[in-house]
């Protein structure tokens, strides 16, 4: 497993980001580094979303960074010039998935059926995500998927809250798992960072504990 993917797996949570304007992107890792919250996946869903990971990864080391909601080759190229320590992508992508194994850039492409994680094996990939984790079942699709698939990890992400999020890190094919109420895009504009960094912190507590219980 790349070393990057064994790091988010420490973590445990994601913090699923998407940024309105740049400025905000330093003060928002800072925010998340003080919370002992070291990773961040940055969507491309906004305009800010290239120049928030290139300013992350320029200015802020410790914050392994990288980018989300990647659909296209172009995409994974421009965040990867970007900085971007990984790939996140909702589904799966054949292409996508060719080109980060090609340039050996850890991707973790969406599989939720077992059509996709299937065609995931064949590429040699083992941690994919789980997206939208709640519409398609929660935990009880997790615990369906894990005996014949005994060798994939999840990282479930859509409806994961700090409510329900021990019980996801608690499934044994939970590799970490991904959210955005650590750092909501309201909190963001509104320069609310201290916040930020207090839910950043509950967020790792909860994560201890599931993981300790």
């Amino acid at each position: 497993m790349h070393s990057v993917l064994v790091r988010l797996g420490e973590v445990g949570i994601i913090p699923v980001i998407s940024i309105e304007e740049v400025r905000h992107a330093l003060p928002l890792a800072n925010a998340l580094l003080e919370g002992d919250l070291p990773c961040a996946e940055i969507t491309l869903r906004t305009h800010a979303g290239l120049g928030a990971i290139r300013s992350i990864a320029a200015e802020l080391p410790d914050v392994l960074v990288g980018a989300g909601t990647v659909l296209t080759v172009d995409q994974a190229e421009q965040a990867v010039a970007a900085g971007a320590q990984f790939i996140v992508s909702p589904g799966f992508d054949s292409d996508i998935v060719d080109w980060c194994l090609q340039h050996e850039v850890p991707v973790v492409p969406g599989a939720i059926t077992p059509t996709e994680i299937n065609m995931a094996l064949k590429k040699g990939l083992t941690i994919l995500k789980f997206f939208p984790a709640q519409a398609y079942g929660g935990i009880a699709t997790l615990k369906a998927l894990a005996d014949p698939y005994s060798g994939v990890k999840f990282i479930p992400t859509g409806g994961v809250s700090r409510d329900n999020l021990q019980d996801y890190l608690r499934s044994a094919n939970v590799h970490a798992c991904g959210g955005s109420w650590m750092a909501p895009g309201k909190l963001i504009n509104e320069e609310q960072f201290g916040r930020i960094t207090q839910l950043a912190a509950e967020a790792r507590t909860l994560v201890g504990q599931a993981r300790l219980g």
